[in-house]
């Protein structure tokens, strides 16, 4: 059913409603609220340097309040075509059963046994792994690069 109101399918339409278009709040349907997803408006509009520190402000907002986001985002940016380019995260993960193997030697957290890893390179791990009695086969399929 038509209602005239604007449609609104994807995040990428939101984007360009905050940045270019600026449609009011009353003229976008209610269906296209049910799209609204304010974690990836805020991961997008805090990939531009320029809108870092609004997006962190803006989300200490509960994300419920869709419109008020909206609102917030399309007065603060200026009208511009803008390209929010989604920057992914180039840190290597380590296998999973490495850093629990670590975390089980040093008794520590998951987030702890990765920083370990860090720290003690490869010859370390290895070390730490062969004191544990992991076999050579397996600490050279968990350390394989």
């Amino acid at each position: 059913m038509k209602t005239g109101k604007k449609e609104i399918k994807n995040i990428f339409e939101w984007l360009n409603e905050i940045t270019l278009y600026k449609t009011p709040v009353g003229e976008i349907s209610e269906e296209s609220w049910n799209v609204w997803n304010s974690w990836l408006v805020h991961k997008y509009v805090s990939m531009d340097i320029r809108y870092v520190e609004l997006a962190n402000y803006v989300q200490t907002l509960p994300y419920e309040n869709k419109q008020q986001t909206y609102i917030i985002y399309r007065e603060m940016i200026p009208k511009t075509k803008t390209f929010l380019k989604y920057v992914k995260s180039r840190t290597k993960r380590q296998p999973a059963t490495l850093v629990e193997y670590v975390a089980k030697h040093f008794e520590c957290s998951l987030g702890e046994a990765e920083e370990y890893i860090d720290l003690l390179r490869e010859h370390g791990v290895r070390q730490v792994l062969y004191s544990m009695g992991i076999e050579d086969k397996e600490v050279t399929k968990l350390l394989k690069k």
